[in-house]
């Protein structure tokens, strides 16, 4: 006989998505290879670099020929290594700003929050109770 009350999986809630419209929109990325290895978690911020094509953590300095521009959020945990590593990315949503993870000592800024937005991505500040 099979037990009505097992429990069979469990679902944390992480506060990283605040509301189910705008529909999150999945999409891969190329995340730029680091000098070391490093998990980036999910919700992280990625940064569009306008001359490779490949993204950074928001908040990571450029190279002096390259702009880096907030473009989209990790949607899972990937370890990133001295190679580009492929990952999955929020390109669209509606999230929790205080949810989201920057490069360490930088604030997402007002203009950053407005080129997420332009891309479909929307913040608000996550309310518990």
């Amino acid at each position: 006989m099979s037990k009505l009350n097992e429990e069979i999986c469990k679902v944390d809630f992480d506060e990283l998505v605040n509301s189910a419209t705008p529909a999150p929109d999945v999409f891969s990325v190329t995340v730029a290879a680091l000098t070391e290895e490093k998990t980036l978690k999910r919700g992280t911020v990625l940064a569009l670099s306008a001359k490779t094509g490949k993204m950074s953590v928001l908040g990571t300095a450029a190279a002096s020929d390259d702009t880096l521009t907030a473009n989209c959020i990790l949607s899972d945990d990937v370890t990133v290594g001295t190679t580009d590593t492929s990952a999955f990315a929020y390109r669209t949503g509606h999230f929790n700003r205080n949810s989201l993870i920057v490069a360490d000592g930088y604030t997402l800024e007002a203009a950053d929050e407005e080129e997420l937005r332009k891309g479909g991505i929307l913040l608000s500040d996550a309310v518990r109770i």
